[in-house]
């Protein structure tokens, strides 16, 4: 199976959206905002994209060793996953070092998504070597059912702290200086994460199939959205019988609601983008559709398909290509500017600057999130045009 190009552009619009939804300033249209609790708005779909795709990627990255445990599987596991917590953590800690209290280690969060992404990813891919993927289905059913009585006999969708499973879990292992405080529950805290392992143990399993040998185009998309819609019915269905779709504290519905949605939005890139190139996989595939057709479309496909592959590396696709090639790297440096210009004032002044020339204050707030936005993007097209890559 050939890279799909359509994997790397779906997480590349992934983090030009995270980095857009964290970076807007006090009044933001309502789209551009999380839930406050239940509920569903598109910002709540970023994370869980990010997941699912890291799901995929992982899949791909471990059946180059044909999912065989070895010391240098491990060792790569382990560093990628100590790294990315430590990276996680680092963010934290810088925020405290530019606010003046970077000794106070006391006060340090503990949780972030990078942290969550690191758990993740260390999980599922140990399992992966591990046990028979066959029983994948198995363990995400049994991780969902597990954690849907966990919420339904620990107060999990309570607002309050106090009652809330979730929220005492993180408390009892962490102490409240290590947690968010701008919600209930810490959203990236340690129960919650179960849900997320089964959320990229879904996106694995997509991958997984949908790199089967000999499977043309059609089938791959037909799967992607039968699959997802599936999800959603699931999704939606669990949130009618009082498991609301929550991202705060990851919650079954949600699992599944977002999983579904990606799965169906990647359906409709492979469609619109890597259709001519998966097509164009081998000769296993073409002899498959058999010689007939082949002979049919003739010459004027192969050219057809040539340009089309080549008219879509237009600049959008470029773009989000360049964030999709370098996601970490990216979304970490987003990070830290970000704390760099709150503290030290940059952000206040370009948002006076903008509040000259606009006055709507939610279009000063997107504004200014579109030119963060633009900074990483100049940055990564200049990264992916010069090849570079930086990959942990």
């Amino acid at each position: 199976m050939i890279r799909l190009k359509s994997l790397d552009i779906m997480r590349g619009l992934t983090v030009a959206l995270m980095i857009l939804v964290n970076n807007g300033g006090e009044q933001n249209y309502h789209i551009l905002t999380h839930s406050k609790w239940n509920g569903l708005t598109p910002c709540d779909l970023v994370f869980p994209f990010f997941l699912f795709m890291m799901g995929m990627s992982t899949y791909l990255s471990l059946r180059k060793t044909e999912f065989k445990p070895s010391l240098i599987i491990y060792r790569k596991i382990a560093k990628r996953t100590i790294l990315l917590f430590l990276i996680g953590l680092s963010i934290n800690w810088f925020d405290m070092i530019c606010s003046g209290n970077g000794l106070d280690f006391a006060h340090l969060r503990i949780w972030a998504v990078l942290q969550r992404i690191a758990l993740c990813y260390g999980i599922v891919s140990l399992l992966a070597i591990h046990i028979n993927q066959r029983y994948f289905v198995h363990i995400i059913l049994g991780i969902i059912i597990v954690y849907m009585g966990i919420l339904a006999f620990g107060n999990g969708y309570a607002y309050d702290a106090s009652v809330n499973i979730i929220a005492q879990a993180d408390l009892h292992f962490f102490g409240y200086d290590h947690l968010y405080h701008k919600s209930p529950v810490d959203p990236e805290g340690l129960l919650s994460t179960l849900p997320a392992i089964a959320h990229t143990m879904i996106g694995f399993l997509c991958c997984k199939y949908i790199s089967i040998a000999g499977q043309n185009v059609h089938s791959k998309i037909k799967f992607l959205k039968i699959s997802g819609l599936v999800m959603l019915i699931l999704g939606f269905f669990l949130s009618l019988i009082g498991f609301g779709i929550n991202k705060r504290i990851w919650s079954p519905s949600y699992v599944f609601v977002t999983c579904g949605f990606a799965a169906w939005i990647l359906s409709l890139l492979i469609q619109w983008i890597d259709r001519g190139e998966i097509s164009a996989e081998g000769k296993n595939e073409a002899n498959a559709e058999g010689k007939n057709e082949a002979n049919t479309e003739g010459k004027n496909e192969a050219n057809t398909e040539g340009k089309t592959i080549k008219i879509k590396e237009n600049p959008i696709t470029v773009l989000f290509l360049s964030f999709g090639m370098n996601p970490l790297f990216l979304y970490v440096l987003s990070e830290f500017l970000a704390i760099v210009f709150g503290t030290y004032g940059i952000k206040d002044d370009l948002l006076g600057l903008i509040r000259n020339v606009i006055s709507d204050e939610y279009l000063v707030s997107l504004t200014y999130a579109l030119f963060f936005v633009a900074i990483h993007a100049a940055m990564g097209i200049w990264m992916y045009q010069k090849k570079i890559f930086i990959k942990l």
